[in-house]
């Protein structure tokens, strides 16, 4: 039998995403859309005087995937730096294309198991890290 697309948890992270809300101080910011199903993400973001995240403030139209690693990205992105966060992205990556085992130390990514037997949703669970980093990238 196969297992859902949509699980529970997944859809529990998609509806925990929050409304775009206007930042205390925006840095940079970006627009992404994924060439492999079209999904969009707005996103602004405020840094510190060290350049790590302080807020993300995003509008995200994508399929509950990219909706539950946008929830993922913006619930644990406080902190970090570009370095971390391209190194979060590119062991996603690797593991969506089962080239490794573990997704890398980024919490809640296990839930986004079911997508790695669905190629055609990658694109849109990497969208999130690729919008962050396009907008750490306008801030410099």
């Amino acid at each position: 039998m196969t297992e859902p697309a949509y699980t529970t948890e997944i859809l529990r992270l998609a509806s925990s995403l929050q409304e775009p809300r206007v930042l205390e101080r925006e840095d940079g910011r970006a627009e992404v859309r994924s060439p492999t199903c079209g999904s969009l993400i707005k996103i602004a973001v405020h840094l510190d005087d060290h350049r790590r995240i302080v807020a993300v403030s995003q509008l995200v139209q994508a399929c509950a995937f990219g909706q539950a690693s946008a929830a993922l990205v913006e619930g644990h992105a406080g902190g970090r730096n570009h370095a971390e966060i391209a190194e979060a992205m590119v062991a996603l990556s690797r593991w969506l294309a089962r080239e490794r085992d573990d997704a890398g130390d980024w919490p809640g990514l296990l839930a986004l198991a079911p997508a790695r037997t669905r190629a055609g949703r990658h694109g849109a669970i990497l969208l999130p890290f690729r919008a962050l980093l396009s907008a750490m990238e306008d801030a410099r």
